[in-house]
């Protein structure tokens, strides 16, 4: 991962023999450092956040893992979104607001979650027409590539009517990881520990990623109250001497939301193993540098 995002196969003529190796390990091994870049809702800088354009996007530009998030509809059926409800500029439809948990997956399907250009990101293209999409859809994307799937469950201790109960919400998850034989290839994350608490139990395979904001707090007693092996801090609270305590604790990093180079910079150096970025495309292209 990390460096290798762009991995390309090259063939080598070394005395006489053909040497086929990975140029991304090239890069790695002379860097000594592999940052993973994972696409933010897909690639919200550049397509409509959490839908199929913006991951197909991501793909292309070569990230090493797609970020996206969960909600539940009233049906049972996983789709991505960021939000528990529908509203613009996100999505935009019939009602000005209301809950994803309150609809079936066809009355989600009559908002269009592709018309508005998010304003807080000029370079953002609309595609019209486009429909909030299931997790089952994202999923079929994985033989477009190596990548990982990093997904969130949308859970709130304070708003349990907007989800299904932690439990459920993880049996849900699970069961599609192992309809898609994923399990490989997806990082559950979440603020709500319950969620993450309970996919362990049921499948300790899955790797488990404590999401955290707020006061600035100890990276790896937040990823023992989760039971996971990534700590995913809001960026601003990164610092080297947390990451190299969560790597002494056998612990990856990955801070969400980094978007500028002169972020980037800072997250390289505190020597984190990733980073979420809303411009995946324009991380890569920094890191090749």
């Amino acid at each position: 991962m990390g460096m290798s995002y762009h991995c390309k196969k090259v063939d080598v003529n070394w005395a006489g023999m053909r040497l086929l190796v990975t140029f991304g390990m090239l890069m790695t091994a002379a860097w000594g450092q592999t940052i993973q870049v994972h696409g933010h809702r897909g690639a919200r800088a550049m397509r409509p956040e959490n839908t199929l354009p913006a991951f197909e996007y991501a793909i292309a530009q070569g990230v090493d893992a797609l970020e996206l998030d969960m909600a539940v509809t009233k049906d049972g059926v996983i789709v991505v979104s960021h939000d528990p409800e529908l509203r613009a500029p996100v999505c935009t439809g019939p009602r000005d607001k209301v809950a994803i948990h309150s609809l079936t997956l066809a009355e989600v399907r009559q908002w269009d979650c592709g018309a508005q250009r998010n304003p807080l990101f000029a370079t953002q293209q609309t595609v019209p027409g486009t429909k909030m999409p299931t997790l089952d859809e994202v999923f079929a994307l994985a033989p477009k590539g190596k990548f990982l799937f990093n997904i969130e469950t949308k859970s709130f201790l304070q708003r349990p009517e907007v989800s299904p109960p932690p439990v459920e919400f993880a049996r849900l998850v699970l069961a599609a990881i192992r309809k898609h034989h994923l399990e490989s290839r997806v990082v559950l994350q979440s603020f709500d520990f319950r969620t993450l608490h309970e996919m362990k139990k049921l499948a300790p395979e899955i790797r488990l990623s404590a999401l955290y904001s707020g006061a600035p707090r100890d990276f790896v007693e937040i990823a023992k109250e989760a039971g996971g092996q990534i700590v995913s801090p809001d960026y601003r609270l990164v610092t080297p001497e947390q990451v190299k305590a969560a790597h002494a604790a056998g612990l990856q990093v990955l801070p969400w939301t980094a978007n500028k180079p002169e972020d980037w910079a800072k997250l390289k150096a505190a020597g984190v193993d990733g980073i979420i970025s809303d411009d995946p495309a324009g991380l890569i292209a920094w890191l090749k540098k």
